[in-house]
């Protein structure tokens, strides 16, 4: 029980000092491309230790639910290229996940799972049948913050093997989108110029494909159930 305190304090002050300093404020599209210069001689000069200093900075802004991910991401695009910032994104983003996940089964997971077992069992069995397909879905659907699930799924009995392999596959497309537009930066003003309706749609379409096995399923389920029940009647 301690450790979990001690766990939740240092977790607490850490978000904490990081908002009292403002560090999150020098992480900006307009940041970046004002500093876009600066920042290509020091890469050119330093690749290994900025290779190693954007993923480390990737994995604690996940972990510790800083909304950076986006600008990280066009800067991984830009300083390594659309390819290679890709590769370095999900390094960061999977591991930065995996920490936060562990931390959310470590602190809440298993009291919850324990205290409100008989409730969650439909659910986790649900999710246990068909665990792929929804995780993939929420990786690939934007409307779903990246932070929030990572932490939803430590709290439930998805395992630790499932949550990698769907997130280090599942933020490849979105990670590629924005590596790309990084990878442009000149050619870009803004945000906007990125996210379009366009994108927003595929993404929304990709999350849904990847829900028509567990919709087709349930109608197979359900009509076997009309079946029996006409069969008893």
């Amino acid at each position: 029980m301690k450790s979990k305190i001690i766990i939740v304090l240092v977790f607490v002050l850490i978000i904490g000092l990081i908002k009292f300093f403002d560090l999150d404020s020098y992480f900006t599209f307009e940041n970046l491309k004002a500093q876009k210069d600066v920042l290509t001689t020091f890469v050119n000069e330093n690749y290994a230790l900025t290779v190693v200093i954007f993923i480390l900075t990737y994995i604690v802004s996940v972990a510790f639910l800083i909304p950076i991910a986006t600008v990280l991401t066009l800067s991984g695009g830009f300083l390594f290229g659309a390819l290679v910032g890709t590769v370095f994104v999900n390094i960061g983003a999977t591991l930065g996940a995996v920490a936060a996940f562990l931390l959310a089964r470590y602190i809440i997971g298993k009291k919850v799972q324990s205290k409100y077992e008989k409730q969650l069992e439909k659910f986790n069995t649900e999710l246990e049948n068909s665990k792929y397909q929804y995780l993939f879905s929420l990786r690939f659907l934007p409307i779903f913050p990246f932070f929030l699930v990572n932490f939803l799924c430590g709290v439930t009995k998805v395992d630790l093997k499932t949550f990698i392999i769907t997130t280090s596959l599942g933020i490849i497309p979105g990670s590629f989108v924005y590596t790309y537009a990084g990878s442009q930066l000149a050619n870009i003003n803004s945000l906007g110029d990125i996210f379009t309706k366009d994108i927003l749609f595929a993404f929304i379409l990709l999350g849904l494909l990847t829900l028509v096995p567990v919709i087709v399923k349930k109608f197979k389920n359900r009509r076997k159930e009309i079946s029996n029940e006409d069969i008893v009647t």
